[in-house]
């Protein structure tokens, strides 16, 4: 099929901007492009050639656009960088070169100068007629005779006219020098341009350029309608000359970012599931790799679907430094960044009322994805974090700058038992839920119109209802520590939170290598199922098969398209996101590493601590499972007596001597962390003539009856 270019067409030319093309096509003197072009006008087999539709992408009756889909104002920009970053690039390319140039085609002057010279003295010579003397000479004595008269007769007039034209160019180089001097500069350039001309024309390499082009000729010049039929044709997904077989297109050909977008109509009976099948075949026809081919499905048909070829693979360019190294203070209402999708547009991830699971094989990047999402959790000041990692690396020690509780790895330690930790802060988390339900109910359904929890409650300290969130990594290991009765109250505890908690602000984010076939036994291994399947978002990053992503993505993920087995073993980092929008986009996560982790950690423990609310670990409590829960506004209280003020020391060591099994190790500041946390405000308080930072006994009272139920370890 013949596609002749029309004013709808885009910007001809499937070229990458300046910085890919210099990454992707470096600078090499006589670089030659591909010498045969792939992409001819010769009709394929079978295809008829003026069929409207296939060709402009209108059904019948259908008013075209007044405005081509490419410069339109959602594709304009695209349209305009792709355009105006090719033509940047060969101007730079070739100004920086010029001086070269000057010299290539000096040399290429001479040669051409010698070239004409011996054609020149072959034509004198009349050596065209070399040939038929040596055949005459054989025996025909006459003809040779004959032939040499006229040789011998051609040489003498060519000669005249070679002395003519010596003569002609002795005249122009007399005249030559007061016409130099006549001439202005651009003139003079001019003249030595026309002179050199030929010359270089004629000397100009046989075969290849005299200049090096500034982009090698891709193996498709653009993406136009016939190379697209000829992939799908050759993936079996239709039939050019079966009547009703036939591709057509529901758009024109438009750019859409860093690469090509078209509408496919797949003929009647067959989908998008069919395409997705043939996902691989679709790149080999259209020449590229697979990885540059994206098939989304289109809502107003099943057998439409998006077609976007990038110009280059999107996925082998890294999103770059994650965009928290601003050290600016997030809000987990509002979308976290999560990285860049196969087109360079952002993505974000709402973390409320969710909770994701991230899952891939080893150092693939997952505990990376979920440790961001973890430091922009941990940049809101309001936010309450336990972190639990049962692998035990140095990826998340940092989180002790900030997190409430935390451990790392499954053997005793010296703060004690890592399981009895995560046993205990499920069971709190568990009874923090039960107690918001309750309190939130006896709101107004103004306080809360949704029944759940709201952002101004969330981030009011007196309310003590922070928004929480628990991050397990490598969470496959808790339930399989070893001890059956331990591992059925993990699971248990987790699956109720998962079910039920986010309604009342608790987020929780899981990372595994393993989502299938754990447990210490079948009860066991039913909640692992549980737990992992009730996850709303999921990412997959490189895993070992459809069968893993499937696990990983959520049942259907494969029918759909979305099978992370195929992503580049060489990315890390690049993972599919499906249940945070409707589409389901490949993204390119933010890095931060370990340096930048620490960085945002450590201005994130300066926010909390100027604002009051590191608590738990983070602030210096530490974690004991046979201390009771006691009510802090509640003991500082009952310390004042009849005193109307304290200085904070003074409260901490009242606290210590009136109940050292709770507050023996507390200092100071501690004390004004947790009071501040829940509303009692610091302020100056002079005793015995010495004025330093304490508390009013009135504002303590006060802040307990607002908030009777709020509770600190």
């Amino acid at each position: 099929m013949a596609e002749n270019p029309s004013p709808s067409d885009p910007v001809p030319g499937w070229i990458p901007d300046i910085a890919a093309a210099r990454a992707e096509f470096p600078a090499v003197p006589n670089a030659e492009s591909y010498a045969v072009e792939l992409d001819t006008d010769t009709p394929m087999s079978g295809t008829v050639v003026d069929l409207p539709t296939p060709v402009t992408g209108q059904r019948e009756g259908e008013r075209r656009a007044i405005v081509p889909d490419s410069l339109r104002w959602a594709q304009l920009p695209a349209t305009v960088r792709h355009a105006g970053g090719f033509w940047a690039h060969v101007a730079l390319f070739h100004t920086v070169r010029a001086p070269w140039y000057v010299l290539v085609a000096l040399r290429a002057a001479l040669v051409g100068a010698g070239r004409l010279l011996s054609h020149h003295i072959r034509w004198i010579m009349v050596e065209e007629a070399s040939g038929l003397r040596q055949a005459a000479a054989g025996g025909d004595a006459s003809t040779w005779l004959s032939l040499h008269r006229t040789v011998h007769s051609a040489r003498k007039r060519r000669v005249l006219v070679a002395l003519g034209e010596i003569a002609a160019i002795g005249c122009v180089m007399t005249m030559m020098p007061p016409l130099w001097h006549s001439l202005p500069t651009l003139g003079r350039v001019v003249l030595v341009i026309g002179i050199l001309a030929p010359l270089i024309v004629a000397g100009r390499p046989r075969h290849g350029r005299l200049i090096p082009p500034a982009v090698v000729t891709p193996r498709f010049r653009r993406l136009t309608a016939d190379i697209v039929l000829r992939a799908y044709y050759a993936a079996k997904l239709g039939d050019p000359e079966k009547p009703g077989q036939q591709i057509t297109f529901g758009s024109a050909m438009a750019r859409d970012g860093d690469g090509s977008r078209v509408l496919v109509d797949l003929p009647y009976g067959r989908g998008f599931g069919d395409a997705t099948k043939s996902h691989a075949a679709i790149a080999s026809g259209l020449d590229v790799a697979t990885s540059q081919v994206f098939l989304s499905p289109d809502r107003s048909s099943t057998r439409r679907h998006v077609l976007w070829v990038a110009d280059r693979d999107p996925l082998a360019i890294p999103a770059g430094r994650t965009p928290l190294l601003k050290l600016q203070e997030t809000d987990i209402w509002k979308p976290a960044p999560m990285g860049l999708d196969e087109r360079g547009g952002n993505v974000f991830l709402d973390l409320m009322w969710n909770s994701i699971l991230v899952g891939a094989q080893p150092r693939k990047g997952k505990s990376f994805t979920l440790r961001h999402l973890g430091l922009y959790a941990a940049a809101d000041p309001y936010v309450k974090l336990s972190v639990f990692d049962a692998s035990g690396r140095p990826d998340w020690r940092g989180f002790t700058a900030v997190a409430d509780r935390c451990s790392f790895g499954m053997a005793m330690t010296r703060d004690g038992d890592p399981i009895d930790l995560l046993v205990e802060t499920l069971r709190e988390i568990k009874r923090d839920v039960e107690d918001r339900y309750l309190r939130l109910s006896e709101m107004p359904p103004s306080m809360v119109p949704e029944g759940k929890l709201t952002r101004t409650i969330a981030r009011d300290p007196s309310y003590g209802m922070p928004v929480r969130i628990l991050i397990l990594d490598e969470f496959q290991l808790y339930f399989s520590t070893g001890n059956t009765d331990t591992d059925r109250e993990i699971a248990d505890l987790l699956v109720y939170l998962i079910r039920v908690a986010p309604a009342a602000g608790v987020i929780i984010g899981s990372a595994t290598q393993r989502p299938s076939g754990i447990g210490s036994g079948g009860e066991v291994s039913r909640r692992f199922t549980d737990y992992r399947d009730n996850h709303i978002l999921r990412f997959a990053l490189k895993t070992g098969s459809y069968v893993v992503s499937d696990l990983v993505l959520g049942s259907g993920a494969y029918s759909e398209g979305l099978d992370s087995s195929t992503l580049d073993p060489e990315y890390k980092g690049v993972g599919i996101l499906r249940g945070a929008m409707d589409h389901s986009p490949t993204v390119r996560t933010y890095l931060a590493d370990a340096e930048d982790s620490a960085k945002i950690l450590t201005a994130a423990r300066e926010r909390r601590a100027k604002l009051g609310t590191l608590t738990g670990q983070a602030a210096g409590i530490p974690f004991s499972t046979t201390i009771p829960t006691r009510n802090v506004l509640e003991d500082v209280a009952a310390i004042f007596g009849e005193d109307s003020g304290l200085h904070w020391p003074e409260i901490s060591e009242r606290l210590a001597r009136r109940f050292p099994e709770h507050y023996a190790d507390v200092n100071a500041e501690v004390i004004s962390v947790q009071c501040r946390a829940l509303g009692v405000p610091s302020v100056n308080v002079k005793r015995a003539g010495t004025v330093l930072k304490g508390a009013r006994a009135d504002a303590v009272r006060s802040a307990f009856q607002r908030a009777p139920g709020v509770r600190s370890r």
